[in-house]
């Protein structure tokens, strides 16, 4: 019982779930749970810095096979639009002739603060409405604001991808009714339109509530790497994944105050 397929810019998808490279113990403990998430899709950080394991000098591209691999190049660590572009046009340079796919899209994050790391909305569009004139299919990291969703896909983003929590607060989906209405405003007239939850996630049970709630995907890092186990953590979101997905399009029963009986009350048998 596979879902359809996840189509995001030029990229179809079997896999939901998209998976980060930060705040791993080594690049093969990254490399394990990139295969126990069963992702297809891994983003990277393009800031040259930090293409470098701090700890050895090595280079996380050698961990990520392209054969089996799309790489979402990402804007993390921009504050403003100015930066946002040109990190992305680095990311473009350095997938290309690279053998590597994802040359073509880019995770647009414009950051407010370092605190909060929450998105900076008057940066995002700015930066969004240059890259996609450039050529680029964005998706957009973005805040649970309706109406900020609605002009980001208005200005050509690929995706729109509003954060459950802040980034690596573990917190889940904090405000399901803001998703809710995200979903029915955005893909209004669009039902295949991919909106993903980005950034807050905790654990497995968040990644399949998150699923239930109709999105199309999850993004998260922190979550599997800062974990205890982290390649059973990355399995464990696979699954939830999977499983969630797959209620979501079951169709879950409709809650009630009062108990319904799963067998008629019709032939019983009187003592």
């Amino acid at each position: 019982m596979t879902s359809t397929p996840l189509k995001i810019g030029p990229y179809e998808l079997q896999s939901r779930l998209i998976v980060g490279t930060g705040k791993y113990s080594s690049l093969e403990l990254m490399q394990q749970c990139h295969h126990e998430s069963g992702a297809q899709v891994v983003t990277v950080a393009v800031r040259r810095e930090r293409l470098l394991d701090k700890n050895s000098g090595r280079n996380i591209l050698d961990f990520i096979d392209p054969q089996k691999y799309i790489l979402l190049p990402n804007t993390a660590g921009c504050f403003n639009a100015e930066e946002v572009v040109r990190v992305a046009k680095l990311g473009r340079e350095m997938l290309t002739g690279s053998g590597y796919r994802g040359a073509d899209w880019v995770k647009l994050e414009c950051l407010g603060d370092t605190k909060t790391l929450l998105p900076e909305p008057v940066g995002t569009l700015e930066a969004l409405k240059i890259l996609v004139k450039d050529g680029f299919q964005v998706l957009v990291y973005c805040s649970d604001d309706v109406m900020l969703c609605k002009r980001i896909k208005e200005a050509g983003a690929a995706a729109v991808m509003p954060a459950g929590s802040p980034i690596g607060s573990g917190l889940g989906v904090l405000n399901p009714n803001a998703i809710r209405i995200i979903l029915e405003q955005v893909k209004e007239n669009d039902p295949s339109y991919p909106v993903i939850v980005d950034a807050g996630v905790g654990t497995a049970s968040d990644v399949a509530a998150a699923m239930e709630l109709g999105v199309d995907g999850v993004l998260l890092n922190t979550a599997v790497a800062g974990a205890t186990e982290p390649a059973k953590m990355a399995r464990a979101m696979m699954l939830a994944t999977e499983s969630g997905r797959l209620a979501y399009e079951a169709g879950r029963i409709p809650r009630k105050l009062y108990a319904t009986a799963s067998s008629p009350w019709e032939g019983r048998i009187n003592a």
